[in-house]
């Protein structure tokens, strides 16, 4: 695994650099083939944040936690980028069950699989119309609603489909669908 380590508003030190590198590698032995994984440590008022972004098999796992405590940060992000993997795991398996390979499933596996089907299941389908309107007027109205995130027609774009949404810094964000 190729791992690229950078900090912000920190120096990244050698034993800084040489746990995170043992601690992400870790998520290696999940995958036959080579990955890459991007790291970044920044720290803002005290705050210690890791995120971590690596592309495997066409997937972007991606994780990032925030503690008093880089080490802390570390050790939690990489907990949550196995729970990711294991839910893509759980996936794949069950793609392929059901496309007729057999793969006895054992006991803790089955639970997992269930717990992982409800998660995925739709609880509400909601229609509504997409008026085309500009991304001034889509935060606003985003706002309106009291939503964090919010689905239009970019009246600047060609009508093309768009998504305006808050993020954790109060900021927002815009999200331009394109195709392959």
């Amino acid at each position: 695994m190729k791992i690229i380590i950078r900090g912000k508003n920190i120096e990244a030190t050698e034993a800084l650099k040489k746990y995170a590198e043992k601690k992400i590698s870790k998520i290696d032995k999940y995958f036959s083939v080579d990955t890459e994984a991007q790291v970044t440590m920044s720290v803002e008022r005290g705050i210690h944040k890791v995120e971590v972004t690596a592309g495997i098999n066409g997937l972007i796992l991606r994780a990032e936690e925030a503690t008093d405590d880089m080490y802390a940060s570390i050790d939690q992000v990489v907990d949550k980028l196995e729970r990711q993997i294991s839910k893509y795991k759980t996936r794949i398996n069950r793609k392929a069950r059901q496309q007729g390979a057999k793969r006895p499933a054992a006991g803790r596996q089955a639970a997992a699989e269930d717990e992982y089907d409800d998660e995925l299941a739709v609880v509400k389908n909601k229609r509504f119309v997409i008026k085309p309107m500009t991304v001034e007027e889509a935060i606003l109205q985003m706002n309106l609603l009291g939503h964090d995130f919010f689905v239009f027609a970019n009246a600047e774009n060609n009508d093309e489909f768009n998504v305006v949404y808050r993020r954790k810094d109060g900021k927002y964000g815009l999200i331009e669908p394109t195709l392959k």
